[in-house]
């Protein structure tokens, strides 16, 4: 349906005051003659400005891994949607499933942060999927479809324009397994039909929903051959700039 394909690298917490803006450098060089993906990066919060400093007029967006629920005030340690774009920043995770597990994030506080990125005018990638036992008990369709209505819940048509959605098992996230490229298409085609349901059509073909877990340089371009996977959220292969590049290329 004409989904430019997009590449989102989450930096996670790597790297450094030096080796965060070196590798921007070195993605930057790798990917600058890129013209059919979109590229991004998450890098975490206090490397943002040295990231940003060296993708100035770059294509590539910057995004952060998290953002509050909340719009300002006494919440030491948050970081707010606002206080993202005063920076510069284009994008947001949100729901990340090490953020649903380690942090017991809801599907209603997710909604929440959605709500605040398309406020502050970031487009939030919002991440949904199940775990291991979930999926072993034929309850994965399940889990996504409330991770989405919950997720999404009281989202305009124009807001939902806005949003991307990654799907993301738990399972095959730092574990070296991958969700083969059917089962990655059947969710992906599940929430796409879903889409449609809560808005319309037109929305759902636009949406793009990127595919994470354990997405490396050789599965991606298999992966992203399925009609509904329109790109990926990379974890540990976006720390190398050549892994990361490589992937890129096998999307565009």
């Amino acid at each position: 349906m004409g989904r430019k394909p997009l590449i989102a690298g989450n930096w996670k917490m790597n790297t450094d005051a030096v080796s965060a803006p070196n590798l921007a450098r070195e993605v930057l060089q790798k990917t600058s003659r890129l013209r059919n993906v979109d590229i991004a990066v998450f890098p975490p919060f206090p490397l943002i400005p040295s990231v940003l400093k060296v993708l100035d007029g770059s294509a590539i967006g910057i995004g952060g891994q998290d953002i509050s629920a909340e719009l300002q005030g006494a919440f030491t340690g948050e970081v707010s949607a606002g206080m993202m774009t005063s920076l510069g920043c284009t994008y947001t995770l949100v729901g990340h499933s090490e953020r649903r597990e380690y942090h017991l994030e809801s599907d209603e506080l997710v909604n929440r942060k959605t709500i605040r990125a398309l406020e502050a005018g970031l487009i939030p990638i919002v991440c949904v999927g199940e775990k291991l036992s979930e999926r072993d008990g034929g309850e994965t369709f399940a889990r996504v479809e409330r991770q989405i209505k919950v997720g999404l819940a009281g989202l305009s048509k124009e807001q939902m324009a806005r949003v991307v959605i990654a799907y993301e098992p738990v399972w095959a996230i730092g574990t070296g397994r991958t969700a083969t490229p059917q089962q990655a298409e059947e969710v992906h085609e599940f929430i796409r039909k879903l889409l449609a349901t809560l808005f319309d059509q037109q929305i759902a073909d636009a949406t793009r929903i990127l595919y994470g877990g354990s997405v490396k340089a050789s599965n991606a371009r298999e992966l992203m051959s399925q009609p509904d996977v329109d790109g990926a959220l990379v974890g540990g292969a976006s720390l190398s700039s050549d892994d990361f590049a490589a992937i890129a290329e096998s999307a565009g």
